[in-house]
């Protein structure tokens, strides 16, 4: 089968492709696995942290790619969830222990043996990938693989941001940075709350004519002073120097959702110009978001089918892959970028 994959950490350049192809045999399923044809897997930030170094593999080569979108191919022993040609989706979340205090609680996405698809084990960016059985999810019709495969990180991680945002609708949200996850948080609160109004930060003109045109009440760039104090803001933003603007831009009582795996090392220094007073008093919270469960990504797949939730895509096939990580660290970006395999 074709893949591509990570064989080496290091920053990601123009002139320096980070993923390498690959020729492997197709994947043999064991227990409780299944095999999965890839159809679409869309592209993610997290791919940046892992070549980066941010989030490391643990071995190398691997294959990255945890938005996918494809058909059962084939079945371990135990794996009787689906039957072959079933279309299924898998996210970020490959598996967890599934009897720590913290995934009986509903909170799998802590799991201390949390394992990543793409990261932890290959994922999506090659034409077959074995994935547990009880961690894939079955994707209703209404979506095209392509349209699928960013609601399975992108949206759900988002979707996951949004209900630890607390809103209650009538309330102001804020989006710092306006990539694959932010575009579907602001159509799914807009569906959820109608009457929420809806700030978005952004450096670039075109993601933030592109928030307007999605609904947005108010688009500005990442430094500016919104029209309003902002009940919640979730950012997605890969840097530090949005979350002291956002913590600014706070109402009393207000919360920030950080929606990054990682932050890079660029501009942590804007932390020395912290002031208490401005950016924390009045009982502002900071809020982090790790991972997802099985239920954030099933959650968001329901919603998305409810309010007829359609991504913006940009599309390669997968041997440009190199060439779409290369646009999403230079943020060109309009929406979700996916793979066609």
């Amino acid at each position: 089968m074709k893949a591509m994959a990570i064989v080496r950490l290091g920053p990601i350049q123009e002139d320096r492709h980070p993923l390498e192809p690959a020729d492997r045999p197709v994947p043999v399923p064991g227990p409780g696995e299944i095999l999965v044809r890839v159809a679409a897997c869309g592209v993610c930030h997290t791919e940046l942290d892992e070549i980066e170094g941010r989030t490391p593999p643990p071995r190398l080569p691997v294959i990255p790619g945890h938005q996918v979108v494809g058909r059962v191919a084939g079945a371990g022993q135990g794996a009787a969830a689906f039957k072959e040609g079933n279309r299924v989706g898998v996210g970020w979340i490959h598996s967890a222990c599934g009897h720590c205090s913290l995934c009986l609680s509903g909170r799998e996405n802590l799991c201390r043996d949390f394992r990543a698809t793409g990261r932890d084990a290959d994922g999506g960016y090659a034409e077959y990938m074995t994935m547990p059985a009880a961690f894939a999810l079955p994707i209703a019709d209404g979506l095209t693989d392509l349209e699928a495969a960013p609601l399975l990180c992108a949206g759900a991680v988002g979707w996951r941001a949004l209900r630890l945002a607390n809103l209650a609708d009538g309330q102001a949200l804020g989006l710092t940075g306006f990539g694959a996850s932010n575009h579907l948080v602001l159509m799914a609160a807009r569906f959820r709350w109608p009457s929420l109004r809806i700030h978005v930060f952004a450096r670039s003109p075109e993601e933030r004519a592109f928030a307007r045109e999605l609904g947005a009440a108010w688009a500005g760039d990442t430094g500016e002073a919104p029209p309003e104090p902002l009940d919640a803001i979730i950012d997605t933003t890969p840097v530090w120097t949005p979350v002291l603007a956002a913590l600014r831009a706070l109402a009393p009582g207000g919360r920030l959702v950080v929606n990054a795996i990682r932050k890079e090392e660029t501009d942590k220094d804007v932390w020395r110009t912290l002031d208490y007073a401005s950016h924390l008093w009045l009982e502002k919270s900071v809020q982090s978001v790790a991972n997802v469960t099985r239920n954030d990504i099933a959650e968001f797949l329901t919603l998305a089918a409810e309010a007829g939730l359609r991504p913006e895509i940009e599309t390669y096939p997968l041997e440009r892959a190199n060439e779409a990580l290369c646009d999403l660290k230079a943020r060109r970006i309009r929406g979700a970028k996916v793979l066609k395999i």
